[in-house]
């Protein structure tokens, strides 16, 4: 099958080009952590200053994502590790694009960020974002850990299924510690160099 496909990519437009146009460098900033950590929040807070500042971005958001492009895959190994993939891959699409690509994924398990830094290479920039379980279940902004308490949600990352905590994340924002306004700051300038032209 792979024989009867012939990629146009040589005749397309270059990055450079692109990036030339926007003023600025594509990067996939990758926020990880447990549901309820701070993910989405970090992410549209810091698409709001990167707006005002003429810097042309999108986030993928994992809930939204699984609404859609993904709303065929369920939460078993595999499926994680296909929604994880297809996320990288439109990902890289947009940062091939010259776009600051936010992706707000749980991603809980150290291959399926492998896969997505496979994917992406140099333009992944991975984002812990830690809080405790205990400080998530506290917070359950959606309802999701008091159905797992309840045994409604099966395979719920940090009670039935493990999180495992990144080991080369670029960056570490502690939800815990520093508030939003901190964690959006540190965040921009850990990510400034690789994304500005």
């Amino acid at each position: 099958m792979t024989t009867n496909i012939h990629t146009e990519f040589h005749r397309f437009l270059q990055r450079e080009d692109k990036e030339r146009l926007l003023g600025q460098r594509g990067i996939v900033i990758w926020l990880c952590g447990l549901s309820g950590s701070g993910k989405s929040t970090i992410a549209n807070a810091a698409e709001r200053v990167l707006h005002q500042q003429g810097r042309a971005t999108v986030i993928l958001d994992g809930d939204n994502m699984r609404a859609g492009l993904n709303a065929n895959l369920g939460f078993s190994d595999d499926d994680r590790l296909e929604n994880i993939r297809r996320i990288a891959e439109v990902a890289k699409l947009f940062a091939a694009q010259g776009i600051i690509t936010l992706v707000s994924a749980i991603t809980p398990r150290g291959e399926l960020r492998d896969v997505a830094r496979g994917i992406l290479g140099d333009d992944f920039f991975e984002v812990y974002v830690r809080a405790s379980y205990e400080a998530c279940a506290a917070r359950d902004v959606k309802g999701l850990y008091a159905k797992a308490a309840k045994g409604e949600i099966e395979h719920f990352t940090g009670k039935d299924s493990s999180f495992e905590e990144p080991m080369q994340a670029d960056l570490i924002l502690d939800s815990e510690e520093l508030d939003l306004e901190e964690c959006v700051d540190a965040l921009l300038q850990a990510t400034a160099r690789r994304r500005s032209h």
